[in-house]
């Protein structure tokens, strides 16, 4: 453990990414039950369902970035961010955390980085245990963990909901005695009482009153500021992620299709696909403006198309990108894009 920690402070020195993906995917696979398998037998179209959620994804973060994670519903960003996370493996691929992979290290050295990422999930009741009260659902963990003892339990709770914005006097509530946005600041409390470095979003504001979204978004930021946070924010509101976020990561379909610092993206769009989510945002200083959606609905992850996976929907599509996927690449210092248009540039 001692030797792993070392090397975990010699890696960070060196300048190592925090979090580093390599070549990410993660299948989802349905088998024939026995009826299916003897269908099958007897000459029935059936076959196994294979879901293709994240198709080959490299991204690197590193220490005190806010990376914004955007797309739409079903593009398979709720799924890496929980690999990220550590809850859920990856099918292919490397992950390096402060340059050490993680699917190498022993269990023990796992558990001890898992500690470290915390997530947020997008629905605050779903994510809470509805027969604790809230004392046991922040304290447990470390209580478990080893970072307080029984003596102490009550203090370091009182702590944690305090800088999570709660009032420690109702502790001893259960989850549904709170609103949606309390019920949210139990969920950061209960992620913060494990003294995480890195935490993922996912859709973490979605589900609450705009008001409330603004609190929340606050006091990610100062709890940013406070304890030197890093955030993988996951969203599909490109609000939220200019407001937040300093780099911006777009996925279509399981891939990475534009990568770049907020205001690049925001500003100079590359992708067709990142032009067309933006054309759809209402902004006040352009109101004469025609706003238009992205046409067409995204293709099923279950069949996939082939080259690249956003070509039935592009108003720039090629006899290329049917059969040719596109390479993620620099197209301006900071910004990469996959796109073939790049090429022709």
């Amino acid at each position: 453990m001692s030797a792993a920690v070392t090397d975990t402070r010699a890696a960070i020195d060196a300048g190592a990414p925090m979090m580093e993906l390599r070549g990410i995917s993660k299948r989802f696979e349905k088998k024939l039950d026995f009826a299916g398998r003897i269908a099958q037998r007897l000459g029935a179209s059936l076959r196994e369902e294979v879901v293709h959620a994240v198709d080959g994804v490299d991204l690197t973060i590193r220490k005190g970035e806010v990376v914004g994670l955007v797309g739409e519903s079903g593009c398979g960003k709720s799924t890496l961010g929980r690999i990220v996370a550590g809850i859920m493996p990856p099918s292919e691929g490397t992950i390096l955390r402060d340059g050490l992979d993680v699917l190498s290290l022993s269990a023990q050295v796992v558990r001890a980085m898992k500690l470290r990422t915390q997530m947020i999930f997008q629905d605050p009741y779903a994510s809470l245990n509805p027969r604790m009260r809230v004392a046991d659902i922040v304290g447990e963990a470390p209580l478990v963990h080893g970072l307080v003892t029984r003596a102490g339990f009550d203090a370091y709770v009182d702590e944690q909901m305090r800088r999570a914005g709660l009032d420690p006097a109702f502790k001893r509530r259960y989850p549904h005695q709170f609103s949606g946005g309390q019920r949210q600041r139990i969920g950061i409390a209960r992620a913060l009482a494990v003294k995480p470095d890195f935490i993922v979003c996912d859709e973490a504001v979605a589900a609450l009153d705009v008001s409330i979204q603004a609190q929340i978004l606050n006091l990610f930021m100062k709890l940013r500021q406070e304890l030197d946070l890093t955030y993988l924010f996951i969203s599909h509101d490109l609000g939220v992620v200019e407001h937040l976020s300093d780099r911006v990561v777009i996925m279509y379909l399981g891939r990475v299709v534009e990568e770049a610092p907020s205001e690049t993206v925001f500003s100079r769009p590359n992708h067709p696909y990142t032009q067309s989510l933006l054309a759809s945002v209402p902004r006040i200083e352009a109101r004469k403006r025609a706003f238009a959606v992205v046409k067409g609905e995204i293709p099923s992850p279950l069949n996939p198309p082939g080259g690249c996976h956003f070509h039935p929907r592009c108003p720039h599509a090629m006899p290329r990108c049917k059969v040719e996927k596109p390479v993620l690449r620099e197209v301006a210092p900071g910004q990469r894009s996959a796109c073939h248009l790049n090429d022709a540039a």
